[in-house]
């Protein structure tokens, strides 16, 4: 399949969308693309044609990948004025790669199967860095033969790729997982500030750590950057509240509690008031050390 030069659109060229088109287009595809961020230069440079509407792009591609920040986000590409929608024809495929609430997105799909074309929801999971070296975990919701047909071109961005569901099932997977990044992320937070604050070298209670039964990824990277205090953004902190915002709605609906989760959520909220929400979304621990006016380790 990557050697046939597929038609391929790509709208939404932000911190994890610019680096997955690159991938497909460094595989030999042909990339029509459309953003209202500034476009990199390395996209047009090898091969990518810019379309000045969402529509232009599905008008040309016949699979279309969306990475947008939020659910209105994806309303207003797929069916604003100029979408999507009002470019496909029979056939086609629409994959979302955004992060956004399943409710939606299986209503979305409704929409785009009763024009005659397919869809996928593919949230990713990774960051800026898994982006960039095309490991990101894929999470799949919609038909087994669509997912089929499109894989060879998620093997370009990730490399855990899974069919979860029908439409929305990805979606809810993807607030699976941000729950369980939030809450360790917290938790290597929490643990951090009590060994700085108890006089411990947390570098090496990290490192002593990392071999035990509390190793995660996330203490691995995440414990990093709040030692060295690196937040640049992978992930801002901002679309991670977004996401725990749509567990906690979703949570109502389902009549259920997530009460780790309202916490997190909050921790969030207090980064946001301190002026991080554009930080990493490991920059949770400022909450943390603000509550307990103690930081992990000198800034910078």
């Amino acid at each position: 399949m990557t050697k046939s030069g597929l038609k391929l659109g790509f709208i939404g060229l932000g911190i994890m969308g610019a680096p997955m088109a690159l991938h497909l287009l460094q595989a030999g595809h042909m990339l029509f693309v459309n953003t209202l961020s500034k476009v990199p230069q390395d996209l047009p440079d090898k091969g990518a044609t810019l379309c000045t509407t969402a529509r232009g792009v599905a008008e040309r591609a016949d699979i279309i990948f969306v990475m947008v920040p939020d659910t209105p986000d994806v309303e207003a590409v797929l069916f604003g004025d100029n979408g999507v929608a009002s470019g496909l024809s029979k056939g086609k495929t629409v994959v979302d790669c955004s992060s956004i609430d399943p409710i939606a997105t299986r209503g979305f799909a409704k929409k785009i199967q009763a024009l005659g074309c397919e869809w996928l929801d593919a949230p990713v999971s990774g960051g800026e860095v898994g982006a960039k070296a095309a490991s990101l975990t894929i999470m799949v919701g919609g038909e087994p033969e669509t997912f089929d047909r499109v894989k060879p071109l998620f093997d370009l961005m990730g490399k855990n790729v899974t069919l979860v569901g029908g439409p929305g099932d990805g979606q809810v997977c993807k607030v699976a997982n941000q729950i369980i990044v939030a809450l360790t992320i917290a938790a290597v937070g929490e643990a951090l500030v009590f060994a700085s604050k108890a006089g411990a070298d947390p570098a090496r209670v990290r490192a002593a750590l990392m071999g035990g039964f509390a190793s995660s990824r996330i203490l691995e990277v995440h414990g990093e950057r709040m030692i060295k205090r690196t937040f640049a953004p992978g992930f801002r902190i901002a679309l991670h509240q977004k996401d725990l915002n749509l567990a906690l709605q979703g949570a109502r609906t389902l009549g259920i509690a997530l009460p780790q989760t309202a916490g997190a959520a909050q921790l969030m909220q207090s980064c946001v008031a301190l002026g991080h929400g554009h930080a990493d979304h490991s920059a949770l621990v400022k909450a943390l050390e603000a509550m307990a006016q103690h930081p992990v380790a000198p800034d910078a």
